[in-house]
């Protein structure tokens, strides 16, 4: 069973939706004993980050996900991979989950050309920079959907692939250990999503 984990936040029933089109057993949960007993667990997430953070911490599950993610897969998406770092700058410096090293940043700040929209939103291709069973069905630069406006740096030991946007390479997918994370949509990126969440179910 996949336990994607409920905390206010995250696109939570389209990804249940996903997970259950692939054959997969998905439950949308905020219950520790859900969430032991699960094969593997996703953290979505949309909005900022410090609220995101301040609501995952009011659940009481930030112990459980740190315990969970040294025995098994543990994904992140969108806002919940930024939540997998050291810490977030999105209104003030705010603590994450530190179960991937790195920093998230301001993707406006970081952009030469200030005449690029932010938020980076809408398809672009993932350059695949190591081989890795979440892209086992994956092609490199096949087109993945993004919503956002802060992106993850100071992580290249962790980046799996990375997405142009002016200067700026944006990390898509990291992992360190059990833990992955997509900063775009796998559950709105189509067919090539599907095949990503695919793979997760399989690891």
């Amino acid at each position: 069973m996949i336990a994607i984990v409920d905390y206010g936040v995250g696109n939570l029933f389209s990804l249940r939706s996903s997970l259950r089109a692939l054959g997969a057993e998905a439950e949308v949960t905020r219950d520790a004993g859900r969430l032991r007993a699960a094969g593997r667990i996703i953290l979505p997430g949309v909005g900022a980050f410090g609220d995101a953070r301040e609501k995952l911490e009011g659940t009481g599950l930030v112990p459980v996900l740190r315990e969970e993610a040294e025995r098994k897969p543990l994904l992140g998406i969108c806002l919940g991979m930024q939540l997998l770092f050291d810490r977030g700058f999105e209104y003030g410096e705010h603590p994450g989950l530190g179960l991937v090293p790195g920093q998230v940043v301001s993707l406006r700040e970081s952009l030469e050309d200030k005449s690029l929209k932010v938020p980076h939103m809408g398809w672009n291709s993932l350059d695949v920079l190591r081989d890795d069973p979440l892209f086992r069905y994956f092609k490199s630069g096949e087109y993945v959907y993004y919503v956002h406006s802060f992106y993850a740096r100071d992580c290249d030991a962790s980046t799996l692939g990375t997405s142009r946007y002016g200067n700026v390479a944006v990390t898509g997918a990291v992992r360190c250990g059990n833990v992955w994370g997509a900063q775009f949509h796998p559950e709105k990126s189509g067919d090539a999503g599907l095949r990503l969440l695919r793979a997760f179910a399989e690891l």
